[in-house]
């Protein structure tokens, strides 16, 4: 193992502006199977696994919740276009990049999204550590995605910070014993992300790059 720090990064919301998007797809996912859920409530799932999601709102069979799964990726692909970069996104990991601090991405999208919001962030997965729900076994708020993450880059998860919009993506930290680093990109406010552990709470990855010498250290 490198005895060094890494951050790893959720991708929703934290390095790209598609929480909104994901909403209005699993509405429409969930309208089209005849389903009335509020888009509130559905806000407060993103970052879970689909499939999580699925089951604390619906309780529906396992049929069901791969039938809306498919909904909600022909949904989330539509929406593809209006994807973009959150403000400093790729500067912060260029900025990562040029110190030699390694990153990753661990997102609870599966690829059939997730692919979507990689070409709109310019990472290619060939080359760039990035770790999706069809890999593991438990989705957020579960550590598998980070621990995951941490053993490609060969760091200890426990020296590892972990980038994130979602109270799912601090629980998961706490529960790997990483550093939770939350940004109110996605939806969540500072007191919500500091009570499910952050450390540091920043605005997007534009202020997190300013602030970048108070969670990593420089020589």
């Amino acid at each position: 193992m490198r005895n060094e720090s890494a951050f790893l990064f959720d991708l929703d919301g934290t390095l790209v502006d598609s929480v909104y998007q994901h909403v209005l797809a699993w509405k429409e996912a969930l309208d089209a199977d005849g389903i009335e859920l509020s888009v509130w409530r559905i806000h407060r799932r993103i970052g879970m696994s689909g499939g999580l999601f699925m089951n604390q709102l619906l309780r529906e069979t396992h049929a069901a919740i791969a039938r809306l799964q498919k909904l909600h990726a022909d949904a989330y692909r539509r929406y593809g276009d209006q994807v973009r970069p959150l403000p400093g996104a790729r500067e912060l990991l260029d900025a990562l990049s040029a110190a030699q601090v390694p990153w990753a991405i661990a997102t609870s999208g599966r690829i059939a999204t997730a692919s979507v919001n990689l070409q709109a962030l310019g990472v290619d997965p060939a080359v760039t550590t990035v770790v999706t729900r069809d890999e593991v076994r438990h989705a957020k708020p579960d550590p598998d995605l980070f621990v995951a993450a941490a053993l490609r880059l060969n760091v200890p998860v426990e020296r590892c910070l972990v980038v994130g919009d979602s109270v799912w993506d601090m629980l998961a930290a706490q529960r790997c014993r990483a550093l939770g680093i939350g940004l109110q990109s996605g939806g969540y406010g500072t007191e919500e992300l500091e009570r499910a552990g952050a450390l540091r709470v920043y605005e997007d990855p534009a202020d997190l790059l300013r602030h970048l010498d108070e969670v990593c250290a420089r020589d």
